[in-house]
Protein backbone atom coordinates (compact mmCIF):
# COMPACT_ATOMS: atom_id res chain seq x y z
CA UNK A 1 0.00 0.00 0.00
CA UNK A 2 1.32 3.92 -0.87
CA UNK A 3 2.62 5.43 1.89
CA UNK A 4 0.32 7.38 4.44
CA UNK A 5 0.93 11.55 4.44
CA UNK A 6 -0.45 14.75 5.87
CA UNK A 7 -1.79 17.46 3.73
CA UNK A 8 -2.40 20.70 5.62
CA UNK A 9 -5.50 22.67 4.44
CA UNK A 10 -7.80 25.68 5.14
CA UNK A 11 -10.20 22.94 7.20
CA UNK A 12 -7.71 20.74 9.07
CA UNK A 13 -4.93 18.37 8.27
CA UNK A 14 -6.12 15.73 5.55
CA UNK A 15 -4.34 12.21 5.58
CA UNK A 16 -4.22 10.57 2.05
CA UNK A 17 -2.43 7.52 0.48
CA UNK A 18 -1.02 8.54 -3.40
CA UNK A 19 0.24 5.78 -5.35
CA UNK A 20 1.82 9.20 -7.77
CA UNK A 21 2.09 8.65 -11.30
CA UNK A 22 0.83 10.31 -14.10
CA UNK A 23 -1.37 7.34 -15.02
CA UNK A 24 -5.68 8.74 -15.39
CA UNK A 25 -6.69 9.21 -11.39
CA UNK A 26 -8.84 8.10 -9.47
CA UNK A 27 -9.79 9.48 -6.02
CA UNK A 28 -11.40 7.42 -3.08
CA UNK A 29 -13.18 8.65 0.32
CA UNK A 30 -14.46 6.45 2.27
CA UNK A 31 -17.62 6.60 4.01
CA UNK A 32 -17.07 6.59 7.59
CA UNK A 33 -16.40 5.04 10.17
CA UNK A 34 -14.42 3.09 7.37
CA UNK A 35 -10.47 4.99 6.54
CA UNK A 36 -8.30 4.73 3.86
CA UNK A 37 -7.01 1.12 5.42
CA UNK A 38 -9.75 -0.42 4.65
CA UNK A 39 -9.32 0.93 0.26
CA UNK A 40 -5.81 -1.38 0.56
CA UNK A 41 -7.54 -4.13 -1.14
CA UNK A 42 -8.82 -1.86 -3.92
CA UNK A 43 -5.39 0.53 -4.13
CA UNK A 44 -4.11 -3.02 -4.94
CA UNK A 45 -6.26 -3.79 -7.91
CA UNK A 46 -6.16 -0.20 -9.48
CA UNK A 47 -2.83 1.04 -8.79
CA UNK A 48 -0.65 -1.13 -12.23
CA UNK A 49 -2.97 0.76 -14.14
CA UNK A 50 -4.33 3.86 -12.27
CA UNK A 51 -2.86 6.67 -9.92
CA UNK A 52 -4.60 5.67 -7.10
CA UNK A 53 -5.59 8.46 -4.05
CA UNK A 54 -7.28 8.15 -0.99
CA UNK A 55 -8.22 10.28 1.85
CA UNK A 56 -10.48 10.78 4.54
CA UNK A 57 -12.35 13.52 5.04
CA UNK A 58 -12.21 16.22 7.82
CA UNK A 59 -13.57 14.94 10.63
CA UNK A 60 -12.95 11.46 9.82
CA UNK A 61 -10.39 8.85 10.39
CA UNK A 62 -6.82 10.96 11.12
CA UNK A 63 -7.90 13.77 9.24
CA UNK A 64 -8.36 16.42 12.00
CA UNK A 65 -10.82 19.15 11.17
CA UNK A 66 -10.05 22.89 11.91
CA UNK A 67 -12.66 24.64 14.23
CA UNK A 68 -14.26 26.55 11.51
CA UNK A 69 -15.30 23.49 9.36
CA UNK A 70 -19.06 22.42 9.77
CA UNK A 71 -19.29 19.75 6.85
CA UNK A 72 -21.05 22.25 4.47
CA UNK A 73 -21.32 21.10 0.98
CA UNK A 74 -19.25 23.98 -0.33
CA UNK A 75 -16.46 23.35 2.48
CA UNK A 76 -16.41 19.77 1.72
CA UNK A 77 -15.97 20.28 -1.57
CA UNK A 78 -13.59 23.00 -1.27
CA UNK A 79 -11.79 20.22 0.89
CA UNK A 80 -11.21 18.04 -1.84
CA UNK A 81 -10.28 20.80 -4.73
CA UNK A 82 -7.72 21.56 -1.73
CA UNK A 83 -6.29 17.78 -1.93
CA UNK A 84 -6.44 17.67 -5.76
CA UNK A 85 -4.29 21.11 -5.73
CA UNK A 86 -1.64 19.72 -3.13
CA UNK A 87 -1.06 17.24 -5.07
CA UNK A 88 -1.04 18.63 -8.35
CA UNK A 89 -4.14 16.64 -9.68
CA UNK A 90 -5.70 18.36 -12.80
CA UNK A 91 -8.12 15.95 -13.81
CA UNK A 92 -9.78 13.03 -11.75
CA UNK A 93 -12.10 10.76 -11.32
CA UNK A 94 -14.03 10.61 -7.73
CA UNK A 95 -15.12 7.86 -6.29
CA UNK A 96 -16.96 8.62 -2.84
CA UNK A 97 -19.58 6.58 -1.12
CA UNK A 98 -22.95 7.80 0.55
CA UNK A 99 -22.85 11.20 2.02
CA UNK A 100 -19.46 12.03 0.65
CA UNK A 101 -21.00 12.05 -2.37
CA UNK A 102 -22.74 14.95 -1.98
CA UNK A 103 -19.55 16.99 -2.04
CA UNK A 104 -17.98 15.30 -4.90
CA UNK A 105 -21.42 16.59 -6.91
CA UNK A 106 -20.67 20.16 -5.26
CA UNK A 107 -17.03 19.63 -6.27
CA UNK A 108 -18.11 18.58 -9.67
CA UNK A 109 -20.17 21.85 -10.07
CA UNK A 110 -17.54 23.98 -9.11
CA UNK A 111 -14.80 22.45 -11.21
CA UNK A 112 -16.08 20.82 -13.82
CA UNK A 113 -12.64 21.16 -15.70
CA UNK A 114 -11.22 19.23 -12.77
CA UNK A 115 -13.72 16.11 -12.44
CA UNK A 116 -13.41 13.95 -15.33
CA UNK A 117 -16.44 11.55 -13.78
CA UNK A 118 -18.07 10.54 -10.39
CA UNK A 119 -18.33 7.07 -9.17
CA UNK A 120 -20.52 7.16 -6.37
CA UNK A 121 -22.27 4.20 -3.77
CA UNK A 122 -25.49 4.75 -1.80
CA UNK A 123 -25.61 8.21 -2.49
CA UNK A 124 -29.34 9.40 -3.20
CA UNK A 125 -30.57 12.44 -3.51
CA UNK A 126 -29.91 15.20 -1.20
CA UNK A 127 -34.40 15.09 -0.34
CA UNK A 128 -33.76 11.27 0.72
CA UNK A 129 -30.53 11.81 2.35
CA UNK A 130 -32.72 14.22 5.05
CA UNK A 131 -35.51 11.49 5.10
CA UNK A 132 -33.19 8.71 5.56
CA UNK A 133 -31.46 11.02 8.59
CA UNK A 134 -35.22 11.54 10.17
CA UNK A 135 -35.44 7.67 9.60
CA UNK A 136 -32.03 6.17 11.17
CA UNK A 137 -30.30 8.46 13.00
CA UNK A 138 -30.68 9.43 16.61
CA UNK A 139 -32.51 12.90 16.81
CA UNK A 140 -29.71 14.14 19.44
CA UNK A 141 -27.23 13.89 16.60
CA UNK A 142 -28.88 16.50 14.48
CA UNK A 143 -28.80 18.69 17.08
CA UNK A 144 -25.93 21.55 17.33
CA UNK A 145 -23.51 20.91 20.30
CA UNK A 146 -25.07 18.23 21.57
CA UNK A 147 -25.00 15.62 18.86
CA UNK A 148 -21.32 16.42 18.87
CA UNK A 149 -21.16 15.33 22.79
CA UNK A 150 -23.09 12.37 21.96
CA UNK A 151 -20.45 11.56 19.04
CA UNK A 152 -17.54 11.65 21.40
CA UNK A 153 -19.59 9.59 24.51
CA UNK A 154 -20.62 7.14 22.28
CA UNK A 155 -18.35 6.84 19.23
CA UNK A 156 -17.21 3.16 19.69
CA UNK A 157 -20.49 1.65 20.81
CA UNK A 158 -22.33 3.55 17.32
CA UNK A 159 -19.63 2.10 15.41
CA UNK A 160 -19.93 -1.37 16.05
CA UNK A 161 -23.92 -0.88 16.27
CA UNK A 162 -23.59 0.45 12.56
CA UNK A 163 -21.75 -2.61 11.14
CA UNK A 164 -24.29 -4.69 12.34
CA UNK A 165 -26.74 -2.52 11.21
CA UNK A 166 -25.63 -1.82 7.37
CA UNK A 167 -23.85 -5.13 6.52
CA UNK A 168 -25.54 -8.00 5.03
CA UNK A 169 -25.31 -11.30 8.30
CA UNK A 170 -23.14 -13.00 5.66
CA UNK A 171 -20.14 -10.51 6.07
CA UNK A 172 -17.28 -10.38 8.79
CA UNK A 173 -17.84 -7.46 10.89
CA UNK A 174 -14.11 -7.76 12.12
CA UNK A 175 -12.30 -7.03 8.55
CA UNK A 176 -14.17 -3.76 9.17
CA UNK A 177 -14.08 -3.59 12.98
CA UNK A 178 -10.22 -3.86 12.62
CA UNK A 179 -8.42 -0.91 10.65
CA UNK A 180 -10.48 1.67 12.61
CA UNK A 181 -9.77 0.07 15.90
CA UNK A 182 -5.92 0.40 15.17
CA UNK A 183 -6.82 4.23 14.33
CA UNK A 184 -8.80 4.96 16.98
CA UNK A 185 -6.67 4.62 20.24
CA UNK A 186 -4.50 7.94 18.01
CA UNK A 187 -7.16 9.70 17.77
CA UNK A 188 -9.33 8.91 14.58
CA UNK A 189 -13.00 10.76 14.17
CA UNK A 190 -15.99 9.79 13.74
CA UNK A 191 -17.76 13.29 13.02
CA UNK A 192 -21.25 12.22 12.34
CA UNK A 193 -23.08 14.84 13.93
CA UNK A 194 -21.12 17.24 12.00
CA UNK A 195 -21.98 16.03 8.97
CA UNK A 196 -25.67 15.28 9.43
CA UNK A 197 -25.92 19.15 10.60
CA UNK A 198 -24.14 20.15 7.59
CA UNK A 199 -26.06 18.51 5.32
CA UNK A 200 -29.58 18.92 7.27
CA UNK A 201 -28.44 22.48 6.37
CA UNK A 202 -28.21 22.38 2.83
CA UNK A 203 -31.68 22.72 0.55
CA UNK A 204 -32.62 19.55 -1.56
CA UNK A 205 -32.44 22.25 -4.73
CA UNK A 206 -28.81 22.76 -3.84
CA UNK A 207 -27.04 20.58 -6.30
CA UNK A 208 -27.64 19.79 -9.97
CA UNK A 209 -25.35 18.51 -12.44
CA UNK A 210 -26.02 18.71 -15.96
CA UNK A 211 -22.59 17.28 -17.62
CA UNK A 212 -20.22 15.17 -15.46
CA UNK A 213 -20.78 11.58 -16.11
CA UNK A 214 -22.15 9.54 -13.42
CA UNK A 215 -22.48 5.99 -12.37
CA UNK A 216 -23.71 5.12 -9.04
CA UNK A 217 -23.43 1.30 -7.26
CA UNK A 218 -26.03 0.55 -5.20
CA UNK A 219 -26.01 -2.22 -2.43
CA UNK A 220 -29.97 -3.28 -2.13
CA UNK A 221 -29.69 -5.09 1.04
CA UNK A 222 -28.18 -2.22 2.82
CA UNK A 223 -31.13 -2.21 5.96
CA UNK A 224 -30.35 1.41 6.44
CA UNK A 225 -31.65 2.71 2.88
CA UNK A 226 -34.43 -0.07 1.91
CA UNK A 227 -36.77 2.58 2.66
CA UNK A 228 -34.62 4.89 -0.07
CA UNK A 229 -34.86 5.04 -3.88
CA UNK A 230 -31.79 4.73 -5.42
CA UNK A 231 -33.04 6.56 -8.45
CA UNK A 232 -34.07 9.36 -6.64
CA UNK A 233 -30.30 10.34 -7.36
CA UNK A 234 -31.84 11.08 -10.78
CA UNK A 235 -33.54 14.43 -9.12
CA UNK A 236 -30.11 15.83 -9.08
CA UNK A 237 -27.92 14.06 -11.80
CA UNK A 238 -30.65 13.04 -14.81
CA UNK A 239 -28.54 11.22 -16.25
CA UNK A 240 -26.84 9.21 -14.20
CA UNK A 241 -26.75 5.27 -14.67
CA UNK A 242 -27.63 3.22 -11.42
CA UNK A 243 -26.25 -0.20 -11.24
CA UNK A 244 -27.52 -2.65 -8.39
CA UNK A 245 -25.30 -4.94 -6.12
CA UNK A 246 -27.91 -7.12 -5.37
CA UNK A 247 -25.90 -9.02 -2.52
CA UNK A 248 -24.56 -6.10 -0.54
CA UNK A 249 -25.11 -3.78 1.78
CA UNK A 250 -24.04 -0.25 2.45
CA UNK A 251 -20.05 -0.39 1.44
CA UNK A 252 -20.61 -2.29 -2.07
CA UNK A 253 -17.06 -0.97 -2.56
CA UNK A 254 -15.34 -3.11 -0.06
CA UNK A 255 -17.87 -5.77 0.52
CA UNK A 256 -16.78 -6.65 -3.11
CA UNK A 257 -14.20 -4.77 -4.58
CA UNK A 258 -13.40 -6.83 -7.66
CA UNK A 259 -16.84 -6.72 -9.03
CA UNK A 260 -17.08 -3.04 -8.09
CA UNK A 261 -13.46 -2.61 -10.00
CA UNK A 262 -14.97 -3.67 -12.79
CA UNK A 263 -17.77 -1.53 -13.40
CA UNK A 264 -15.53 1.36 -12.15
CA UNK A 265 -12.97 0.84 -15.07
CA UNK A 266 -15.66 0.18 -17.58
CA UNK A 267 -16.72 3.58 -16.62
CA UNK A 268 -13.48 5.17 -16.86
CA UNK A 269 -13.40 3.56 -20.19
CA UNK A 270 -16.66 5.39 -21.73
CA UNK A 271 -15.82 8.69 -20.05
CA UNK A 272 -12.12 8.89 -20.63
CA UNK A 273 -9.85 11.71 -19.95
Amino acid sequence: MPSVSVIATQFGSIRVIDSGSTKPCIVFVPDGPNIIEHYEQLTKLLISEYRVVCFDMPGFGLSIPSYAYSHTLDEGARAVLDVLNALNIQKATLAFSCANGFYAVRAAQRAPDRISSLFLAQTPSLEAMHAWTKRIVPKVLTIPFLGQVASWLFKSKAIHSWYEYALPKNVDRKIFLHPGAKERPKGACFCLAGVVQGLNRESIHSLKLLNTPCTMIWGAIDKSHLETNAESLLDCIPHAEIIRFDDCGHFPEIEQPERYVKYLTQHIARHSF
